[in-house]
């Protein structure tokens, strides 16, 4: 259960981020409350997360997902597509991901 709840708290903060370039500021209602719901689902799964996973290893998985699926959105959402050194380190944090979780034996507290 607790990668579906690290993909939970992940897609929740994908949507409360990409909401926020909506929300003009925190100005348009329902924008907003996608924001503010969002980032709090996001942060209550996590925080179930870390229970049972290492922190470190959870807010890496959280935060290197996020950034590729954001820029995703960001991609169709608003047209805002990355130039070749974004997406070099895109695939840097991707491959970061990857090694956490395929080599290191702190990714889970079983």
């Amino acid at each position: 259960m607790k990668y579906v709840y690290l993909l939970i708290a992940i897609v929740s903060e994908v949507i409360a981020t990409s909401s926020l370039k909506a929300s003009e500021g925190l100005t348009k209602l329902w924008p907003s409350v996608l924001v503010i719901a969002g980032y709090g689902s996001a942060l209550y799964f996590l925080s179930i997360t870390v229970k049972v996973m290492p922190v470190g290893i959870s807010y890496a998985l959280w935060s290197g997902i996020g950034i590729v699926l954001v820029t995703i959105a960001g991609i169709f959402l608003y047209k805002q597509v990355p130039d070749t050194p974004a997406i070099i380190g895109m695939i840097l944090i991707m491959l970061g991901v990857l090694v956490i979780n395929i080599f290191s034996k702190t990714k889970g507290l079983e």
